[in-house]
């Protein structure tokens, strides 16, 4: 499994998130001629420099091809072609973190409309054949691509908090501030002690969420974090249900909440 960061994208809002188009609207509002085969009937094509990806979920595509494309969670587990491996160009090229992707799904082969979820971006991808990808989305905005709010990816204090502008603000994470947390707690989960290695073994080697118990759009710039005061690991499953309720949970609440 290879994991990618998140980094913000943005591009011209073509598409309404949620409506129904096929692939003909499509091809109306970019202007193109009207296509009757080749990459545009086969799962997944690119155009001006954008992916389009046109997925069946929860049943086989017209080919025949019964892929476990499906959504777990907010996120689209979505297979590539079965001749394509990580190494090949297209697949190199959409999990550039700065490719946009456009995802259109449907749950019957032979319905003409697909319903478009989003602007997509690789979150992380699997070294198989076909290639698996799982496909996390922006907001209903189209502004960019967000993760749990509070995590840290890969602070004693460290500056934490600073404001940086690429196409919106978003909130500056220190990388050492995980490092500094586990060496304190470990990668036991603080709320229900699940281990990663214990479990999956070397797959699951130094896997853990970082939960940042001060929430990020609370502060302003410049803000100090101490990595043991404010921050703590957590599972994603426990992650996930802090942040069900805002404000978030706190560890106490949520470790009272399972027993």
């Amino acid at each position: 499994m290879v994991k990618k960061p998140l980094l913000e994208i943005n591009s011209n809002k073509k598409f309404i998130k949620n409506k129904q188009y096929s692939r003909k609207d499509i091809f109306s509002i970019l202007n193109l001629p009207e296509q009757s085969g080749g990459n545009w009937m086969t799962g997944f094509n690119s155009y001006n420099n954008e992916f389009y990806i046109f997925a069946n979920i929860n049943s086989a595509g017209r080919t025949g091809h019964d892929y476990d494309n499906r959504f777990i969670g907010d996120e689209l587990q979505w297979y590539g072609k079965r001749n394509y491996s990580i190494d090949t160009p297209t697949i190199k090229s959409i999990i550039n973190p700065n490719r946009v992707i456009h995802v259109f799904t449907r749950e019957n082969s032979k319905d003409v409309y697909f319903i478009y979820q989003g602007m997509g971006r690789v979150k992380e991808y699997f070294d198989s054949k076909p290639v698996r990808f799982l496909l996390e989305f922006g907001d209903e905005n189209q502004k960019g691509i967000n993760n749990i709010p509070e995590e840290v990816s890969e602070i004693s204090n460290y500056p934490e908090g600073t404001v940086k502008q690429i196409t919106i603000n978003i909130y500056e994470r220190n990388l050492n501030a995980r490092k500094k947390c586990i060496e304190f707690y470990g990668l036991n989960c603080a709320i229900c002690s699940f281990n990663f290695q214990e479990t999956y073994g070397i797959l699951g080697k130094d896997y853990i969420h970082v939960h940042h118990i001060k929430e990020l759009h609370t502060i302003g710039g410049g803000y100090e974090v101490d990595p043991i005061k404010d921050l703590r690991p957590v599972c994603p499953n426990c992650h996930a249900m802090l942040h069900k309720r805002k404000p978030a949970y706190s560890i106490e609440e949520l470790k009272t909440l399972i027993g």
